[in-house]
Parts: structure tokens; sequence; C-alpha cells
């Protein structure tokens, strides 16, 4: 697709919390956040001319390397709600991208993601093959505290679950959406820990893609929880409360 005539370097997209993306306490769900990033992401690529369809062209898509997620408070339902994101830099292979969550003028949630290109038919990451020049970048704007970080996986993991990746966690790019890995993680821990709003950011590192019918392990350390595959680390979230 062409570049939008809409298109600005810094997008501010609406929207209204519905009851689907809620728990039980009325509260936006952790998940859904990620989500509402994640869509916003989206169209701002979309609108930008390096969206999903346009990169299929080179065989290419956008993944996810790393998130950081610093939270204020979340909203309710029904609430509105703005989304403000911008790319922090983008070069060769790798971007990092920013976000924001506002409900009106008041500051809920910050976000930083990394991203690389994904070669689709061999699987590996290459330079980005579409023009982002007309994409302004802001490298001293940043969205959170501290940016993404490694997570540190030297230290002993105790098993938690067995999990099978089924239909349902699959999306366009045939593999485990991101938001999944962590749904697993949060569907593992205690509820009243969830609902009571302990948690107050995450840091997770994907390294690994995931394949319908994978047969993972849920392990976790404290707070900090690991997806591994035969032995090896696929995914790991870290708790900030």
């Amino acid at each position: 697709m062409p570049i939008s005539p809409n298109f600005t370097s810094i997008l501010e997209q609406e929207y209204e919390i519905n009851f689907l993306q809620c728990y039980p306490n009325g509260l936006l769900k952790y998940t859904d956040l990620c989500n509402i990033f994640q869509i916003t992401a989206g169209i701002h690529a979309d609108l930008g001319g390096i969206s999903f369809s346009d990169m299929q062209e080179h065989h290419q898509a956008w993944v996810m390397s790393k998130m950081r997620l610093e939270i204020i408070s979340l909203p309710k339902w029904k609430e509105k709600v703005t989304v403000k994101t911008w790319i922090k830099s983008l070069e060769n292979s790798r971007s990092t991208r920013c976000l924001e969550l506002y409900r009106g003028d008041e500051k809920l949630a910050g976000c930083e993601t990394y991203w690389a290109v994904l070669n689709t038919q061999i699987r590996r990451p290459e330079n980005l093959a579409l023009p982002h020049e007309h994409f302004i970048k802001y490298p001293a704007h940043s969205a959170t505290e501290k940016s993404v970080q490694r997570i540190n996986l030297d230290v002993p993991f105790e098993k938690v679950l067995d999990y099978k990746v089924q239909l349902s966690d699959l999306d366009i790019v045939n593999h485990a959406n991101n938001v999944k890995y962590l749904e697993w993680c949060l569907n593992a821990m205690d509820i009243k820990f969830v609902l009571k709003q302990h948690i107050k950011g995450f840091e997770m590192n994907f390294l690994k893609e995931l394949n319908l019918n994978d047969e993972v392990i849920i392990s976790n350390n404290e707070n900090t929880y690991v997806i591994s595959k035969e032995d090896k680390i696929c995914f790991a979230l870290e708790i900030n409360e």
C-alpha cells in the first residue's frame, strides 16, 4: 500500500474498553493492554507503508523480540483511552517502537518494544526491504523509565505446568502470538495476585517462535517465568511489583 495521506510520524489512536477486554474486576486485562499496543503499532505501520501486507511482497514480517511495560494504573470497562506511538529507532533489521496509554491527559502506561524483520520463508532475520525515511525517528523520546532489558536466566526454575500450542494461539505469521506467551504465564499465577493489581510492569524476552502443537513447559523462579521447549527457553517474563 502507498503511504497514507493521513500518515504522521507520531500516531494517536482512540479506543473504548469493552467487556471482553476486562477481568472480573472490571479492569483492562494485561494481555489486552498488550494487544491494544500491538494493534496500534500495526495501524501505524499500515499508514506508513510498512505493514504486514507490504512486507509480505518481500516475504518479510515484523516479529517482536523484547517488550517492556510499565503500568501506573489500568483503565476500566467503558472508559475511553488514547494510545500514542512513535518509532525510536529503525536500522537494518531492527526497530525500537514506543507506546503510551492515556485517559485524557493522564498517562496510564508506557511501553518500549524491540522488533526484528523476519523472512517468513527461511524464518531468519534480514534487513527491511521497504523505505522508511518518511518516518521521523525520536531517539531521545522514551515511553518508559528504563529501556528493554535482557532477563537473567542464570537461575534455577521449577516446573509449573505443561502446555500444548493451540490453533487459537496462532496469528497471521503462523506462530504463537507474543501476547499468548504472557497469557499462559498469567494463567499459571495466583488469581488474587493478578486481580489485585500487584503487577506494575513486565519485562518480556521472545527468544524462539512456537508453532501449532508444540509442547512446552512453563516454569518459574519467584517473579521470573520461562517457557521452554525441549529444554530450550523460548520466552522469559519478569514481573515488576
